[in-house]
Formats: C-alpha cells, sequence, structure tokens
C-alpha cells in the first residue's frame, strides 16, 4: 500500500512533496488550463468534462496549497477567476517537461498533437534538459540524491 497524504506532505523528499500538491491528473490538467487562460469554475468544468464536486475540491487545494487564487472576474461581473500565484507560475516547466516527453513518447509517429510555442516567432519550444552547473546535459545516470541524515 502506498504511502499517505499525509506523510507524503511531510516526507523528506521534495518529489513526495510536490505529488502531494499537484500529483493528481486533475489537479495538473487544471494548472495547464490556467497556463491556458481557462479561469472560471464553469470554463474549467466545460474544458476538463469533471463534476461539480471533484473540481471544486481540487481547486480548494490548489487555492490553500497557494498554487492558485481567487480574484474578482477580469470582466466586472460578480464571478470570480482562478489565478496563478508565482507558486503556481514555477509549475510551468514543470508542465513542460511533462508535455515534451508525452510527445515523444505517446504518439505514434506524425500522430497530430497540440504545440507549445513561443509567443514571439511562432516557434516550438526547445526540449528542456536538467544541466550542470557548467551547462552540460546531466542525467540520473551521472546524478544522485543526497539522502538527509539524522542525528542520533
Amino acid at each position: 500500500m502506498g504511502a499517505s497524504k499525509e506523510a507524503l506532505t511531510s516526507a523528506e523528499c521534495p518529489v513526495a512533496r510536490a505529488v502531494s500538491v499537484v500529483g493528481d491528473r486533475w489537479s495538473v490538467l487544471i494548472v495547464r488550463d490556467v497556463f491556458d487562460g481557462i479561469c472560471r469554475f464553469g470554463e474549467l468544468q466545460r474544458s476538463l468534462g469533471l463534476s461539480r464536486n471533484i473540481l471544486t475540491e481540487r481547486l480548494r487545494t490548489l487555492v490553500a496549497q497557494g498554487v492558485l487564487e481567487t480574484r474578482p472576474a477580469s470582466d466586472g461581473t460578480a464571478y470570480h477567476e482562478y489565478a496563478l500565484t508565482k507558486k503556481g507560475s514555477d509549475l510551468f516547466t514543470v508542465l513542460v517537461a511533462l508535455r515534451q516527453w508525452g510527445e515523444g513518447h505517446l504518439f505514434a509517429e506524425g500522430e497530430q498533437h497540440s504545440e507549445l510555442l513561443e509567443i514571439d516567432g511562432d516557434r516550438p519550444i526547445r526540449k528542456l534538459e536538467p544541466l550542470d552547473m557548467e551547462g552540460r546535459p546531466i542525467t540520473y545516470r551521472n546524478a544522485y540524491v543526497r539522502k538527509v541524515s539524522h542525528a542520533n
């Protein structure tokens, strides 16, 4: 059986903590849609085809975790919108990495899919890759995780 949500929230591993916040498919897709400018509850529900109760719970969690914030609707109506916080905006690189992994591994050759393009120049985004301190590519083969040591 997997770790509880509480265990992930207090884990020493940054990946486990991140997964506790945005690790389910709906949370990631909500954040993706907000990046794409879909900011109102009804728009998010239509885009995702998600039930009201699940969307409400995921939005509540994303707001409580500081990934999204609510603000008055930009058109002056009584509605409110969801907006990315700095913490939420910092997920852009994560979503680009997921997108690029999906493009590289989950589509057949020539199969159509959406593209992420630069606004200036209408060009595709360069493939992300981790770099060492000198700017050289680095992989799991030449990196390691230093485990936290506890003093006795």
